[in-house]
C-alpha cells in the first residue's frame, strides 16, 4: 500500500515521502497513529501543493535574509566599555551585547547565538563580526568599541 508520511518514522521514511509499505502496517500502525496518510490523488495533489508553499516561502526568506545583510553591512554598532593601558579592555564585548545594541539602535532583532564571535571582542576599535541571517546569507556587521569616559 502507498502512504505519505505526515512525521519521521525511523527506518521507514521521512515526512513528505511516498513510499510503498505492508497493508497491515500501514492501517495498523502508520494510519491509526497519524503517522501517514493514503496516498490518494487527491492527497498526492495536496502534498504537492504543500511542498510548492513550503518552496516559495522558503525562497521569501532568503530573500528577505538577502536585504537584511545589506542593511547590515551599512551599520556601525558603537559600544563602550572601559579600558586600560594600551587600549585593553577590563571586560569583554560579548554577542548578546552586541545584539542587544542591534536591536536599541538600529531596531534590528538578531539572535545572540546568530552572531558569529569566536571569542568576545577584548580591544577597542573596530572588529569585523559576522552574522548568520540565514543558511545561505552571512552578513559581515562592524563593532566600534570605544572608551568610557
Amino acid at each position: 500500500m502507498k502512504v505519505i508520511f505526515l512525521k519521521d518514522v525511523k527506518g521507514k521514511g521521512k515526512k513528505g515521502e511516498v513510499k510503498n509499505v505492508a497493508d497491515g502496517y500501514a492501517h495498523n500502525f502508520l494510519i491509526k497513529n497519524g503517522y501517514a496518510i493514503e496516498a490518494t490523488s487527491g492527497n498526492m495533489k495536496s502534498l504537492d501543493n504543500q511542498k510548492k508553499k513550503e518552496q516559495k516561502e522558503a525562497q521569501q526568506e532568503l530573500e528577505e535574509a538577502k536585504q537584511l545583510k545589506a542593511k547590515m553591512e551599512q551599520l556601525t554598532v558603537k559600544l563602550t566599555a572601559k579600558s586600560g593601558e594600551g587600549g585593553r579592555l577590563f571586560g569583554s564585548i560579548t554577542s548578546k551585547q552586541i545584539a542587544e545594541e542591534l536591536k536599541k539602535a538600529h531596531k534590528i532583532k538578531v539572535d545572540k547565538r546568530k552572531i558569529l564571535l569566536d571569542d568576545a571582542i577584548r580591544s577597542l576599535g573596530v572588529t569585523k563580526v559576522p552574522v548568520k541571517l540565514h543558511q545561505d546569507v552571512t552578513a559581515t556587521l562592524d563593532v566600534h568599541v570605544v572608551e568610557e569616559k
